[in-house]
This record gives C-alpha cells, structure tokens and sequence, in this order.
C-alpha cells in the first residue's frame, strides 16, 4: 500500500514550529489584551480569537518564508 502522506522535509517542520511558537507568542502576549472580548481566544472554544490566532500563525509562517527566498533566491 502507497504512502499518502507527502515527504516534509526538517527545515520545513522547523519553519511550521517557529511560525506557530511565535504567532502564538505574538497573539497571546501582545494583541490578546488589546483585542475586543469577541476577538479573544477562549481555552477549548471555537472562536473568532482563534482565527485571529491561526491569521497571526500564517502571517509569521509567510514572512519565514519570504525571508527565506530573499536570503537565497535560487531556492523554490
């Protein structure tokens, strides 16, 4: 039976930790205490707090990304 699950590589794994380390970081020390109530992320919730914590994540994991392609441009 073929395998469904895409090789990823380490760095890629590196890359998903530190945007998800650092958005959170980002999102719960300084956005989360200036946020409305409705945008706060409640404990074991689904919420609009986590979409803006997922939106922070991503944001972070794009600028990872893109400074990876301007420090080696040759990269895909």
């Amino acid at each position: 039976m073929a395998s469904v699950i895409p090789a990823i590589s380490l760095r890629r794994w590196i890359e998903y930790l530190v945007a998800i380390l650092l958005g959170n970081a980002i999102y719960y020390l300084s956005l989360s205490p200036h946020l409305p109530a409705g945008l706060r992320h409640e404990e074991f919730k689904v919420d609009l707090g986590m979409l803006v914590d997922f939106a922070v994540c991503v944001g972070v994991y794009w600028l990872i990304r893109l400074g990876g392609k301007v420090a080696w441009p040759d990269r895909s």
